[in-house]
C-alpha cells in the first residue's frame, strides 16, 4: 500500500519543517493530526513528541500511513480511521494539533480550540480553506499569524539549472486554550 497515491499527495519536506517548526513541538507532547494521508507528518512529528493520534477518514490513507511508519521503524503514533468530528467527542486534551486536511474546519476549530493547550497548525493550499481557518480562528480569539510558504525546486535544462516551483501553501497557527 506504499505505493497508493492519495488525494493531496504528501506534506513537501520544505511545508514540513515551517509546519512543525511552528507546533514547537516538546518530547512530552501529545500531538493530534488530522487528515494524515500518507504519515509523512506524524513520522516527523513522531521523532520529537512522545505521542501522536493520527486520524484520515480514508481506510487506504490509514493503511499508508502505517505502512510507512512500520518502515520507518516508529510506534509511538495511533492510527484511527475515523471522521475527526466524531473522534472529537472524546474528552482527550492535546498539546498541539496539526491539520494537513479536513473538511468541517468550522465545526472541528472550536473543538480544537478547546482541546489542545499550545498551539493548532493547519495547511492550507486553497484560498477558501485559508479564509475559512482565520475567520474562525479569529471569532474564537485563537489566531496568531498566517505564514505563506512557496518553494522553487532547481531542475537541470540545457546544461544550466532552472526552478520549478511548488504550489504556495498558507501555514495558519492558532493557539489553544485548553487548561
Amino acid at each position: 500500500m506504499t505505493g497508493t497515491k492519495l488525494a493531496g499527495g504528501p506534506t513537501q519536506d520544505e511545508i514540513m519543517a515551517v509546519s512543525l517548526f511552528k507546533l514547537g513541538l516538546r518530547s512530552t507532547d501529545t500531538v493530534l493530526e488530522i487528515g494524515c494521508g500518507t504519515g509523512k507528518v506524524s513520522i516527523a512529528a513522531a521523532h520529537q513528541a512522545k505521542k501522536i493520534i493520527s486520524l484520515d477518514k480514508r481506510p487506504e490513507a490509514i493503511m499508508t500511513a502505517q505502512a510507512s511508519a512500520q518502515k520507518s521503524d516508529i510506534h509511538n503514533i495511533e492510527f484511527l480511521c475515523t471522521d475527526a468530528v466524531d473522534y472529537l467527542t472524546s474528552d482527550r486534551i492535546f498539546d498541539c494539533a496539526f491539520v494537513g486536511g479536513t473538511q468541517h474546519l468550522n465545526l472541528i476549530l472550536p473543538v480544537l480550540a478547546k482541546k489542545v493547550t499550545r498551539t493548532i497548525v493547519i495547511n492550507a493550499v486553497l484560498l477558501s480553506t485559508l479564509e475559512e481557518a482565520v475567520a474562525t480562528m479569529k471569532q474564537l480569539g485563537i489566531f496568531y499569524e498566517v505564514v505563506q510558504v512557496q518553494v522553487a525546486r532547481s531542475h537541470e535544462i540545457a546544461g544550466s539549472l532552472m526552478f520549478k516551483p511548488i504550489d504556495p501553501v498558507y501555514v495558519i497557527v492558532g493557539k489553544g486554550t485548553a487548561c
